[in-house]
Parts: structure tokens; C-alpha cells; sequence
């Protein structure tokens, strides 16, 4: 039997998708950091009042199903921190102990505080490691920690994830604070000293999956594209200052060890101007950065129609603005600009937390909510 030759175009599109291939990253840590899985926590407590729940029953009050892989991920990675009892396939889910204590807000203060700490750090054998080798020193340099983290048994490709995700733990904790202009680790009794023994702990805390399709090369150069859509104004414009300061020192940097090219509008087309072409890298880029600062109705433009196609958005935000009431149910990276005191201390930990929630929304887009996702979680069409 005469067999065909492969034609030239499919086999440059195979070769293609070859080069594109990833492979899943195996990790010993969760594969998120520790707040949205604490948020999880409080919705089952809030839920139960502290008892084990059905899971179903669980998704249903939150809106979501409770097979889709998003909510899989979370009670995976709610697990693995030791927030709760059960798998995704259990009939009902529970709070553990440290769970509850991490999750209520009407418990004293340290005894929050120290259950947090648990969980999210000394819980996860890398983390702790991590926290051991540089507690009460400065922020070390991510080459340092990614290398410590190797040595603690994270597998090279998951030891930058690692790192990025330690550190937001860190901020989100309290164990990482700017003192005397810069970034240190503080010990578990320094920060325990600093809190009351009721009250909040707000003060503290800042709040790649394989593709095995065959794709054309137009689709493989959206593939490894970030799209960044952010306030950007004429030459010399403080929102053009503003949104170069943010590509250059925090969004590029965030994403460099990912693979991702970050590409800003003005660069594809006029500033300022929804063009088709703008409408081509939001509905194809693998990843859009929204940047909500300065309220620019061309940004929230743009975000609209991205959550309409229900694809991968991490959002970031100065912190002179307020979130606004129609997206604030989605996670937004608050970035403190008030001064150069205040940002230049805490860009790696602002880089790491963006990394982290860029890892998220690739690996598992459908855990990424939007008012969309939220309010019609199906196919959009309600």
C-alpha cells in the first residue's frame, strides 16, 4: 500500500507544536499560595458553622460546580496546606483544626496568627526549609532562594515557582515586613509580640498546563504572548510614567521565567485607539495583564471583552485607587506607589505574588473567576 508524504505545512505545524509542548510540573508544595485557599476555608466555616459539609451543597452555596477542575484544584490545594479533610471525590468536606483556627476572625489574634504560620509555612516541608535557612535576615536575592529551594528537594523546574510562592506566603502571613528599607524575615515571636491578643490581622497581611494540539505558527506566537492592558497616554504623561514603571520593574521581570513576551498596546498600534488588531491579542494571547489603576475606561474596555471569552486574566492595581464594585470579587494585586520608600522595598515580593497568580490562571484557567465565570459558570449564556 502506496503511502502519502507528510505535506511541508504539516510538518512545520507539528514541529511547532513539538517546541510547545510542556509537560506538567511535578511539585512537593501546593500548587497555589495560601489565600485563596484560606478564603475557601472561611466559606466552609461560614457554610457549616465548623461541621463537615457535603461538598456539592458546598459549590452550590459559592456558585460553582463542584466538578469543575478549578474547584478540584482548590480543595486539592486546601488539603495540601492541612486547611481541610477530604479529597475532591468525598462526599464531605471539614475543617481541620488549624483550619478553623486560621479561618475564623473572631479568635484572638496570635492564635490566628500562629495557626496561619503553620499552615502556610512550617506545614509545607520546602517552605519551612526556606524559612529556617533565612529567618531574620534580608529578603535574600530569588538566584539564592531558588537554589536553597533545590537543595531542600524542590525539583529545578518547580524551585523559581517555589520561591515566588514562599514569598507571598511570607507577605501574606506577616513574617515578611520592610523594616528600615527593606524586605526582611521576621521570627514567628517577633510578629506574634507585635499583635494584640484579639483584634484582626489585616495590618499585616497584602491581601503551565501541556498543550498537545497540533498549532498553526500564528497560534504558537499567541501561545507564548502576555497581552498588558493598562492606562498609557501621550509621551511625558504621568499614566505613561506610571505604566512604563509597572512593565519594566515589575510586570516583565514577574513573568521573564515563565517564557511569556509581555506586549503592550501602544507597541502593536496607536495609543489609545481599540483597534482590531487590540481585539486580535485579547481574544488570542495566552495571558492578559489588566493593570486597573487611573480607572481608564479603555482598560476596563478591553478587560470586558476578556472576561466574555472566559481566558486566563491576572489583574494589578495601584493602591491610591479603589477596586471597582463590578470586578472586585476577583483577586486584584495591589501594588503600594505611595512613595519610592514604600514600592522599591517590596518589588520582588510584588513580582513574586504576580508570578504565583500568572502560574494559577495558566495551569488551570478555569479556577481564574470573573463576573462572568461567576454568575454564569456554565457556558455564559445563563
Amino acid at each position: 500500500m502506496q503511502t502519502t508524504a507528510k505535506r511541508p505545512e504539516a510538518a512545520a505545524s507539528a514541529s511547532i507544536a513539538a517546541k510547545a509542548k510542556r509537560t506538567r510540573t511535578v511539585r512537593n508544595f501546593p500548587a497555589s499560595d495560601f489565600e485563596e485557599p484560606l478564603e475557601f476555608a472561611k466559606q466552609l466555616l461560614e457554610f457549616g458553622a465548623g461541621q463537615p459539609v457535603r461538598r456539592v451543597s458546598l459549590f452550590n452555596h459559592m456558585g460553582k460546580s463542584s466538578e469543575s477542575g478549578g474547584s478540584r484544584q482548590l480543595i486539592t490545594n486546601a488539603g495540601k496546606y492541612g486547611l481541610i479533610k477530604g479529597s475532591y471525590q468525598a462526599e464531605l468536606l471539614e475543617l481541620t483544626p488549624d483550619g478553623k483556627k486560621a479561618a475564623d476572625d473572631q479568635i484572638q489574634s496570635r492564635e490566628r496568627a500562629r495557626a496561619r504560620i503553620e499552615l502556610a509555612i512550617m506545614g509545607v516541608e520546602p517552605f519551612k526549609g526556606l524559612y529556617e535557612r533565612f529567618k531574620s535576615l534580608k529578603l535574600p536575592a530569588k538566584a539564592a532562594m531558588v537554589d536553597a529551594a533545590k537543595e531542600l528537594g524542590v525539583s529545578s523546574d518547580a524551585a523559581e515557582e517555589a520561591v515566588d510562592t514562599f514569598v507571598v506566603n511570607l507577605r501574606f502571613t506577616g513574617l515578611l515586613q520592610t523594616l528600615s528599607g527593606a524586605d526582611r524575615i521576621i521570627t514567628v515571636d517577633h510578629l506574634l509580640e507585635e499583635l494584640p491578643t484579639s483584634g484582626s490581622l489585616s495590618g499585616h497581611a497584602t491581601e503551565l498546563p501541556a498543550r498537545t494540539e497540533l498549532m498553526t505558527s500564528d497560534q504558537a506566537h499567541f501561545e507564548s504572548m502576555a497581552f498588558y492592558i493598562t492606562p498609557i497616554g501621550h509621551e511625558g504623561a504621568e499614566q505613561r510614567q506610571h505604566s512604563d514603571l509597572f512593565l519594566g520593574s515589575i510586570v516583565e521581570p514577574a513573568l521573564e521565567s515563565l517564557k511569556l513576551t509581555v506586549v503592550r498596546a501602544d507597541k502593536i498600534d496607536r495609543p489609545g485607539v481599540i483597534t482590531k488588531q487590540v481585539i486580535e491579542y485579547l481574544m488570542k494571547a495566552r495571558l492578559v495583564i489588566a493593570d486597573l489603576s487611573y480607572h481608564n475606561p479603555n482598560v476596563f474596555y478591553e478587560l470586558a471583552v476578556r472576561h466574555m471569552l472566559k481566558k486566563p486574566v491576572v489583574q494589578i492595581m495601584r493602591s491610591l485607587d479603589t477596586i471597582p464594585f463590578d470586578v472586585n470579587q476577583v483577586r486584584t494585586i495591589t501594588i503600594d506607589t505611595t512613595s519610592i520608600y514604600t514600592l522599591t522595598p517590596k518589588l520582588d515580593a510584588y513580582r513574586a505574588e504576580i508570578a504565583t497568580q500568572v502560574r494559577r490562571a495558566l495551569e488551570n484557567p478555569d479556577s481564574v473567576d470573573s463576573p462572568i465565570s461567576i454568575f454564569f459558570p456554565s457556558d455564559g449564556t445563563g
